[in-house]
């Protein structure tokens, strides 16, 4: 007779309280994780997470407190949940999963990892350490209504790698600085002004005019004399933002008309840009006081939900600007302010800024909320989702620890039913992809670039970490010498980071050994020079399409889950089926087929149809569709847009 404790068999109830478990993440779906950790029987519980509790995560993130606000996620989740077991043994850490500290052999301590996260560098992270250290690892997301889990398992099932994934959505400099047509140039280029002014400068993040425009096409002898006509008009120096910012002292009024009205005074002098297009309209400070009314506002409903008129937002720049001067004041020289969107003055301060810039471009202005949702990431966060996401991990943990890892599945939630009348519908896992530059036995990829034009410091930076999601990266040239082209020990190589890679011989066919020991892990790069690639793309993945999705063999539109919000956790594996109107990853699994996937969401306002992205990258994935279906027509959010 089968021994039982509680609703499970003696033997598994003995294995969750004598197994260590770790969970990556601390905020919705950690927060309901932990719960049903300890409620089902796990006893040694460890826990991460950077970040502090902020009082926008109250209303789903329960085991938060409005009195923990600003206090470490992980250390109140720890302190709340020994309160439902108090017998329990759990770790905190407020800390990066990415830290050096917590390496392979760190990982190793662990029978299981389950990731909450909320961003693709972290996932990508912990998805090779878990590959390293061969323990099982659960994925899991949530997108509004919408949810996934899934299980990875070294050797058995694709990593969270496996599919390509496209690039976050970026936008061109020159679009940005002098010819934005869509509110989202507007907040992007008001996000570069908060850094440009109080935060850390980027060369990437210039606000002033491009005069680098490709469309100018100015004359040469007709460039200094429109440049010098601009300064005496508009009295614009080309100097740092920030130190021209300094030297008013952060006058609000100086500032509001160097950018409102000087900078655009000055892009008007560009007069091919306005050809084709509707020319921008300066605005003064006096002459807003003079003539408008501050307490304008359009539309019902919750404050942040009003929009203001133009005498509004100018107020609103101005008292943001005082403030955020106040607090990098008090933070002491060379310090700098990080953007936050729960940051009611750097919120204020993008708010206010955008929309000065929309009206001077001829766009309708919108609310704080939609700016916030759009500069922020956010999609609707629902405790619900959460709360049966975590669920689904801990009945997925229970297969791990009862030995039956080849019955655990992709788990999809739907917003509604689906034709077979199911809401949660589970698929089979996809084997590991040979072609995966993370998980195949031996890692190899082709890089096309122009070894001329690259620099080491691009290398290593642009491709090595950002687009592999390297960490601390070494770098060896397989030229039969050996060279070391870049050591993850400091000081070692840093001369050659402004140099370019033909400096050290790189050419069409070169080899590159890359390593990162933190990670356990060796990929091989192939160098194939090119001197065509197109506008503004420094490099390009061969076999890769970093800006749009896998082509699906049906004609089905992409589609995937993921979080925006704090709650997020991208999960490895999708699956792909026919969507009826608002349905979305319908796949009805009574013959359960692998699950080619990632997850992300994004809602489209005012329509019936749905289109899933990655609320962090915009990136969509292919969905596989069902065999024994006839395949959709083909079928995006509350302008959910990716930023960094």
């Amino acid at each position: 007779m089968v021994q039982l404790v509680g609703s499970l068999r003696k033997e598994l109830a003995d294995s969750l309280s004598a197994c260590r478990v770790l969970v990556v993440g601390a905020g919705g779906i950690g927060c309901e994780l932990l719960k049903n950790l300890v409620l089902t029987g796990f006893k040694n519980i460890e826990v991460i997470d950077l970040d502090t509790i902020d009082v926008s995560n109250l209303n789903r993130q329960f085991l938060f407190q409005k009195k923990h606000v600003g206090k470490s996620k992980a250390q109140v989740a720890k302190e709340s949940v020994l309160q439902f077991c108090p017998t329990a043994n759990i770790t905190a850490y407020h800390d990066s999963i990415m830290n050096p500290d917590y390496n392979v052999e760190f990982f190793r301590n662990f029978m299981l990892v389950m990731n909450a996260l909320d961003n693709r560098a972290a996932r990508n992270h912990v998805n090779r350490m878990c590959l390293a250290a061969d323990i099982p690892l659960i994925e899991s997301g949530t997108a509004g209504y919408l949810g996934q889990v899934t299980v990875i398992k070294k050797g058995l099932t694709e990593c969270y790698e496996c599919q390509p994934k496209p690039t976050q959505k970026t936008f061109p400099g020159c679009t940005i600085r002098n010819t934005p047509s869509e509110p989202i140039h507007c907040i992007v280029w008001a996000k570069y002004l908060f850094n440009q002014l109080f935060g850390e400068e980027d060369a990437d993040q210039e606000v002033s005019p491009d005069t680098a425009d490709p469309e100018l096409s100015w004359n040469p002898a007709d460039t200094e004399a429109r440049a010098t006509a601009s300064d005496q008009d508009g009295d614009i120096k080309r100097v740092s933002t920030k130190d021209w910012a300094r030297s008013t002292g952060y006058d609000a009024v100086k500032l509001f008309n160097k950018l409102f009205k000087d900078d655009i005074q000055y892009l008007l002098t560009m007069d091919k840009l306005w050809k084709k297009r509707k020319a921008p309209l300066p605005l003064d400070w006096l002459e807003i006081q003079k003539l408008a009314c501050p307490q304008e506002v359009t539309g019902t409903g919750l404050k942040d939900q009003q929009v203001l008129g133009v005498a509004g937002y100018s107020q609103l720049f101005s008292r943001s600007v005082e403030t955020l001067r106040s607090m990098l004041a008090d933070k002491g020289d060379g310090a700098e302010l990080v953007w936050d969107k729960d940051d009611p003055p750097a919120m204020d301060f993008v708010t206010a800024a955008a929309n000065l810039r929309m009206h001077i471009f001829s766009m309708n202005m919108k609310s704080r909320f939609d700016i916030k949702s759009m500069a922020g990431n956010i999609i609707p966060a629902i405790a619900t989702t959460n709360a049966v996401i975590a669920g689904l991990i801990v009945l997925e943990a229970l297969k791990i620890l009862s030995g039956d890892v080849e019955q655990c599945r992709t788990i999809f939630l739907n917003k509604q039913p689906n034709p077979r009348k199911k809401l949660l519908v589970p698929c089979a896992l996809d084997p590991p992809s040979a072609n995966c530059y993370v998980c195949a036995s031996k890692p190899e990829v082709t890089v096309k670039l122009n070894v001329h034009k690259t620099l080491v410091l691009a290398l290593q930076d642009k491709i090595l970490k950002e687009k592999f999601g390297m960490v601390a990266p070494d770098v060896q040239i397989e030229d039969g010498k050996g060279t070391i082209l870049i050591s993850s020990e400091e000081g070692e190589t840093e001369a050659n980071n402004s140099k370019f890679l033909s400096d050290f011989g790189i050419r069409h066919g070169s080899r590159l050994q890359v390593d990162d020991f933190l990670q356990d892990y060796t990929l091989l790069v192939n160098v194939m020079h090119c001197e065509d690639l197109e506008k503004d793309v420094e490099f390009e993945v061969v076999g890769d399409a970093p800006d749009k999705a896998p082509t699906p063999p049906s004609a089905q539109e992409d589609k995937n889950v993921a979080n925006g919000n704090k709650d997020s956790a991208e999960p490895s594996t999708s699956s792909k089926a026919p969507a009826e109107q608002d349905d979305v990853l319908i796949v009805d699994s009574d013959e359960e087929e692998p699950s080619s996937s990632t997850m992300d969401v994004r809602m489209e306002s005012g329509g019936h149809k749905r289109k899933l992205h990655d609320a962090e990258t915009g990136e969509a994935s292919a969905k596989r569709q069902r065999l024994d279906q006839p395949s959709a027509a083909d079928e995006d959010d509350d302008d959910i847009i990716a930023l960094d």
